[in-house]
């Protein structure tokens, strides 16, 4: 006669734990900081011997996370036999493969086969599904934003993305707003803030370092005697000697188009100091403006910087959509066409692409001899097999376009830039705001 399983509380230091051969199973400060807490939410699987023993079937990470923290109780789900287990993820896997189940529930089912020790390369298996998608599933589960977003009906991949900025309101804020109005638009919001919040992380450690070593941080800066602040290097002294690093007393921190800060030493209050500029302005015979910008230039500078970060955000999207575009098992629709027109119409597209870009968007290791004269790491995997070789070609086409794509081609919107943007969109990719300029600019000139 089969029993039904028992819930009970029990001490984790008198469970029998084996070794957990899942690569996952080494405790972290983090996980059992966290048992400590809040203690074992899901009950561990185990089943009791005849002389009163409880082996642990399944859960053995958290009981033994349970014992470092010194829980004194966790909830033990008691079964009549090893074999039970079995039935356990056969009952789940069945639950999953019904065709009526909804994303939330795929990721609670996948939940709950890895609670009782199955991996993630199992369930998708067990279920047909892929691991990357199980992978994805566990993770948004172990996030309570992941666990709130697929509560709310998002995607695994929505959920996902919530769960990674799972720290900042305001960012969840703006992730919320873009799936209820702009859905299609999540990867490239995503993105740019992840950018954003890297600049940020890496600004404020350089501003810390420069305080800690006693420097103000300023603004702005010029060259000119009506600038407040004025470079180091366009300043003299008294004398007349051209002044030095060692004579800033604050600094100024710019950011190039990769998102790297640079600190440049300034002289502020330098009036005050002694100090006065190089050169006079010229204006070359015409009225040059002095002073601070006007709101209508403020204006304009601002949406040249977003547009030129967002290019820069685009710029990964689109890499990885076509990383992901090559990674099927048939060549996009319209492949041959798209690189015979690259080539006879934009030859730098196959003369002179990047190697690096085009075999990452392969998928293929690049290897790191980096320092090789003429090293080419497309040329390298074509030498080593000729499997597939139209991707390669596809990936080859899309690397020269990509290396004549800028952060403000947006500006100039060329032709060439079209072909390729169109041509992505049609093979599904969603163009970002500012790669719609682009996209606008031909398509209204073809009307």
């Amino acid at each position: 006669m089969t029993t039904n399983p028992t819930l009970e509380m029990l001490d984790p230091a008198t469970l029998t734990v084996d070794i957990n051969v899942r690569k996952d199973a080494a405790l972290t400060s983090d996980f059992i900081a966290s048992i400590k807490e809040h203690g074992v939410m899901e009950p561990v699987i185990a089943h009791r011997k005849e002389d009163g023993t409880v082996h642990v079937l399944m859960g053995q990470r958290r009981t033994r996370a349970a014992v470092e923290a010194a829980r004194p109780l966790i909830p033990v789900m008691i079964i009549e036999s090893p074999e039970e287990a079995e039935r356990i993820v056969t009952q789940v896997v069945e639950n999953i493969q019904r065709a009526e189940l909804t994303e939330a529930d795929e990721a609670d089912a996948d939940h709950q086969l890895s609670l009782i020790g199955v991996s993630a390369a199992a369930i998708a298996k067990k279920t047909g599904r892929t691991k990357t998608t199980v992978e994805g599933a566990l993770k948004a589960k172990a996030s309570a934003a992941g666990v709130a977003a697929l509560g709310k009906g998002y995607t695994i991949d929505e959920a996902l993305i919530m769960a990674e900025f799972e720290g900042s309101q305001e960012d969840a804020e703006e992730l919320e707003s873009v799936i209820a109005d702009e859905p299609d638009q999540l990867l490239h919001v995503a993105q740019m803030l992840r950018d954003r919040r890297d600049r940020a992380a890496a600004r404020a450690a350089l501003v810390a370092e420069l305080e800690e070593a006693g420097k103000t941080i300023v603004e702005d800066a010029g060259y000119y005697d009506e600038d407040e602040n004025l470079y180091v290097t366009s300043a003299k002294r008294a004398d007349g000697e051209p002044a030095t690093a060692e004579d800033a007393n604050a600094y100024l921190i710019s950011t190039d188009y990769r998102g790297q800060h640079t600190a440049t030493p300034v002289i502020t209050g330098w009036k005050e100091l002694g100090f006065a500029p190089k050169h006079e302005r010229y204006n070359g015979g015409t009225q040059a403006q002095k002073g601070p910008m006007t709101e209508e230039q403020k204006t304009e500078r601002k949406t040249l910087i977003a547009n030129n970060r967002e290019m820069e955000s685009a710029t990964k999207v689109r890499r990885e959509f076509v990383k992901t575009l090559l990674s099927r098992k048939a060549a996009p629709k319209g492949w041959q066409y798209f690189t015979v027109h690259a080539i006879t119409h934009y030859s730098e597209t196959a003369s002179g692409y990047d190697g690096k870009v085009a075999t990452e968007m392969l998928g293929t290791k690049t290897g790191e001899d980096t320092d090789r004269w003429g090293w080419n790491p497309l040329r390298d995997h074509t030498a080593k097999t000729t499997a597939r070789p139209e991707f390669s070609l596809i990936a080859l086409i899309c690397a020269g376009y990509e290396k004549t794509i800028h952060k403000d081609s947006w500006r100039s919107a060329e032709k060439r830039h079209f072909d390729y943007l169109n041509q992505l969109t049609q093979w599904g990719y969603t163009a970002s705001a500012v790669e719609q300029i682009i996209i606008d600019k031909h398509t209204t000139e073809g009307e």
